[in-house]
């Protein structure tokens, strides 16, 4: 597919900032010189620049020391762009444990005996927090959102960014699944004592340095919270289909 002249023109500065190795916060040329360097009408430039705020890539500022600056995309805004793009794509809870099977497990392998004990303190806090079955639905959701909420703590303690960043996005996706088709509900205790369980183990394997424990432990609560997850999903949809 042909980009239009303003794509092509923002694709272009994508390449300069590399080439020039600028860094978040410095000063792209200013609106004459990309004229000039790109040979485009100023509406082109103009659009261009647009564009690439609109990824998250620039910032321009008005007055006094103002400008267009190169942005550094914060994780929450590239989760917020991708989620858009599987806004129509009717996730699964399937689609996201085939995922999760695979890549947490190896997270935690890495991360075993490499956790700051500030880290480790906080996962038990959180997992303290769901330490005893809800008796609501309110108090349902709230620990199913905690119990991820662990998840997304280990990820962000990665050292490769990419890995970190699926991760998380998934997690943030499971988050937002859960809550609007209500996985919550019914209130399951097999779900809650089963994954207390493999937590409660892997912080342990995680704090003692047992990258194979911490792997197969992930790997099993994996394999276990998939199924009882789609339960709770088939159960949802069945509900939809009868109300």
């Amino acid at each position: 597919m042909r980009l239009s002249r303003p794509a092509q023109v923002a694709e272009a500065i994508k390449t300069f900032i590399v080439k020039e190795g600028l860094q978040p916060g410095d000063r792209l040329p200013s609106e004459p010189e990309l004229i000039e360097r790109f040979g485009m009408a100023k509406g082109t430039i103009r659009e261009a620049l647009r564009l690439l705020d609109a990824q998250g890539l620039v910032k321009s500022r008005t007055g006094p020391g103002g400008g267009t600056f190169v942005h550094e995309p914060s994780p929450e805004r590239a989760e917020a762009l991708l989620a858009n793009y599987f806004y129509f794509k009717d996730l699964t809870i399937s689609d996201i444990y085939q995922i999760r099977r695979v890549l947490e497990p190896e997270l935690v392998a890495d991360l075993a005996g490499n956790l700051n004990p500030c880290v480790l303190g906080e996962l038990r806090t959180i997992l303290a927090s769901y330490s005893e079955p809800a008796t609501t639905d309110d108090e349902e959701r709230d620990q199913h959102i905690a119990t991820l909420r662990f998840h997304k703590l280990l990820a962000d303690q990665s050292a490769n960014p990419l890995l970190s960043f699926l991760i998380g996005f998934m997690l943030s996706i499971l988050t937002d699944i859960t809550v609007y088709r209500k996985l919550y509900t019914p209130i399951n205790h097999d779900l809650w004592s089963r994954g207390v369980d493999y937590q409660t183990r892997l912080l342990d394997a995680l704090d003692q340095g047992d990258g194979k424990a911490a792997r197969a432990i992930m790997k099993a609560h994996m394999q276990t919270a998939g199924p009882l997850m789609e339960g709770q999903e088939a159960y949802s949809l069945k509900r939809f289909l009868t109300d």
